[in-house]
């Protein structure tokens, strides 16, 4: 019993030290893109490809998502808010819901399965077939000309996109409380313009959606250079940045949620 005791604590020891070597190495890796983003802003067209290959193929899937999200929202806050007679003050629900929270972390995590996982599997195929090492070869370095391009690219999509998310859900949130449950259009406007804050909910959901884009950009870009040259390993690598991005993105909407509140109260 003590021996089987002795190996579970040991196996929790070696996946938190990997757990912890690979954020380190997620780090590190950042550095190494920052240091050599200055070819990708001097050649900023670069940049402009991939924010419409991540950004711009992916507004479908936000917008129609955004919509959806923000006309659930309306019906349960309706719901609940006509039993307290405040049913008038469900734009603020839906406001603030989206702007806190549901916009920056929905979009993101959507952000990671469409284009996170797309950056994956187009860097691991370019590193499959020999492209990166080819480069290599010409003094052409990936980082600047493959690596950092999709990493801004990601960067600057993600706080766009969930700006689109929440004013499509605060438009899906409009339709079906004031269309048709035929909530008063004015105090769904006004209540909602009353309630919203610029630093403390407009800033701050900027903020998570930047922080996130990041982490999905850096760990999408991370996980397709170091992926083995093999389709299994490409495909794996896509899994990983999947799943690594969707831990990374509530464990930092957690810390920032917390810091936030704190730090404006």
């Amino acid at each position: 019993m003590r021996g089987a005791w002795g190996q579970g604590l040991r196996n929790v020891g070696d996946t938190t030290l990997r757990i912890v070597e690979r954020i380190g190495a997620v780090v590190l890796f950042l550095g190494q893109i920052l240091r050599h983003s200055g070819t990708s802003f001097r050649r900023f067209s670069l940049v402009i490809r991939e924010i419409y290959f991540a950004g711009v193929q992916s507004l479908i899937i936000i917008l129609v998502s955004g919509l959806f999200v923000g006309m659930v929202l309306g019906l349960q806050g309706f719901e609940t808010l006509q039993s307290y007679g405040s049913s008038e003050s469900v734009g603020v629900l839906v406001a603030l819901s989206l702007m806190r929270e549901l916009g920056p972390v929905v979009s993101a995590l959507l952000f990671a399965s469409r284009a996170g996982s797309a950056i994956t599997a187009e860097i691991g195929l370019m590193k499959a077939t020999e492209q990166l090492s080819a480069m290599e070869m010409m003094a052409v370095n990936p980082l600047a000309r493959v690596v950092a391009p999709r990493f801004w690219g990601g960067v600057i999509s993600l706080p766009l996109l969930a700006a689109l998310f929440t004013a499509l859900g605060i438009m899906g949130g409009f339709l079906v409380t004031v269309i048709m449950l035929k909530v008063d259009s004015g105090a769904f406007w006004s209540q909602m313009q009353a309630a919203v804050d610029f630093r403390h909910d407009i800033l701050n959901g900027m903020i998570k959606s930047l922080v996130f884009g990041v982490a999905v950009s850096a760990i999408a870009t991370f996980e397709g250079y170091e992926a083995p040259p093999t389709a299994e390993g490409v495909s794996g690598a896509t899994t990983r940045t999947v799943v690594s991005s969707s831990l990374a993105i509530l464990a930092l909407n957690l810390l920032l949620t917390a810091f936030m509140m704190k730090g404006w109260n």
